[in-house]
């Protein structure tokens, strides 16, 4: 592909063309310019019918969407604030892991700021809360669930990374256990932060019958998590088992038991589920081709071979790296970035020494931070419209948020263990 070629596709994606489009051009200019048939990119779009994961996607998915539309997440606002609540800043970490559990199921961080911001945000005001505190919990841990299990991103890495013959298993069993600690250092660190901006406030004392009725009225919601990881991680049915498991449970207890989703809305939330499911798999079919053109024409080793000239020392590479994909994430969301940057940025990595499957952590860690980076992070934007607070209201109240998470951002890019001490434990 010629530069003048390259150019446009850029100024076109500038000026908000399709990413599809973007992808689908580059493989076919790519593969013209190579003088190979042009089918090749069908018959590599087609390759994601062969993946063994390929089903997980759409179902879990579609359960996010399920749970998003019933009462859900009140029930386990309810819950954790009942078990909570008595300790200091209870309802700022009721919060948190409210937003994190729903985060990790629905798989996009904007969904939890519009599902939940309505019912947190005035809860921890009413609470006596300051509202620049309220604003940047609430839009900060949006996107905090995104390296538990069974998030969508972690499994799309692991996808792209195995399509890229590293040499190398990445399983999604691997990255959803990788992400675990990750993602608890990032929830605990604001955990501590809650407490302490929160020192000063009142207590609720804990009631055993409040904590008794939240927990009958959440009984059917409590035990997914454990039965879909107890299920994966005890061996008993595979990923693409775990998320009709997932989907299945969903589906009776929301439109059956607790019949908060009529039938006659199912199929609008099937819709809205497989219209993000079908971006996904459109996105990541042509990210295949281009992946491919960019193997066979030696880009990520030529591009290796031009960072090792400018950066020779591992831990610099490192530091280029997250700034480089923090950049990344305020621009492009996480599934975009994925399918773009995985391909060129991983076999640069494993040059420099880097564990895959630490590399997807650090990735996806960054990309999280990314969506309220300012000046233009995605959930910036969608809570200041969800809220009615200017833009640069909330660069504000989420500052301090922002620096806790960049620097348990630094401790999982350079402390490995954290992201394979359970994958590896020897």
């Amino acid at each position: 592909m010629t530069l003048a070629a390259a150019l446009l596709l850029l100024l076109l994606a500038l000026l908000g063309a399709p990413l599809f489009s973007i992808i689908a051009a580059a493989a076919l200019l790519g593969f013209y310019s190579a003088e190979i048939d042009l089918s090749v990119v069908i018959i590599e779009f087609f390759r994601i019918a062969e993946m063994p994961v390929l089903l997980a996607i759409p179902l879990f998915t579609f359960a996010g969407y399920l749970l998003s539309e019933s009462q859900a997440p009140q029930r386990l606002v309810r819950l954790t604030q009942a078990f909570l609540g008595w300790l200091p800043g209870g309802l700022a970490i009721v919060s948190l892991i409210a937003c994190a559990l729903f985060t990790a199921f629905t798989g996009a961080s904007g969904v939890t700021i519009v599902a939940l911001g309505a019912l947190l945000y005035p809860a921890l005001t009413q609470a006596g809360y300051g509202d620049r505190f309220s604003l940047g919990l609430v839009t900060t841990s949006g996107s905090l669930g995104l390296l538990f299990a069974p998030a969508l991103p972690l499994i799309l890495y692991a996808v792209i990374a195995q399509q890229l013959g590293i040499g190398q298993t990445i399983s999604v069993d691997a990255m959803f256990l990788a992400g675990l600690l990750p993602g608890l250092l990032m929830l605990l660190l604001l955990t501590f932060w809650s407490i302490w901006s929160s020192r000063s406030r009142p207590l609720t004392p804990f009631s055993r019958a409040a904590a008794r009725a939240a927990l009958v009225d959440a009984v059917w919601e409590v035990p997914l998590p454990f039965v879909v990881l107890g299920g994966v991680y005890g061996g008993i049915f595979a990923i693409s088992e775990a998320a009709a498991v997932t989907a299945g449970y969903a589906l009776i207890v929301e439109v059956l038991v607790k019949r908060e989703l009529p039938l006659w809305k199912l199929p609008a939330v099937m819709r809205e589920a497989m219209v993000m499911v079908g971006g996904v798999l459109l996105i990541l079919g042509l990210s295949l081709a281009s992946t491919n053109y960019l193997i066979d024409a030696q880009v990520p080793a030529r591009l290796f071979e031009w960072i090792q000239d400018l950066v020779s020392s591992k831990y610099a590479f490192l530091i280029l790296l997250n700034l480089f994909l923090l950049l990344l994430g305020t621009l492009l969301d996480i599934f975009s970035a994925l399918v773009l940057m995985v391909p060129l940025l991983l076999p640069v990595a494993i040059g420099y020494g880097i564990d895959p499957i630490h590399l997807g952590i650090i990735f996806l860690a960054n990309l999280q931070i990314g969506y309220f980076t300012p000046p233009v992070g995605m959930n910036l934007f969608i809570a200041s419209y969800r809220f009615g607070i200017s833009v640069i209201e909330l660069y504000r109240a989420t500052l301090a948020w922002f620096l806790i998470l960049l620097s348990a951002l630094l401790i999982i890019t350079y402390w490995p263990w954290l992201s394979l001490g359970l994958v590896r434990p020897g």
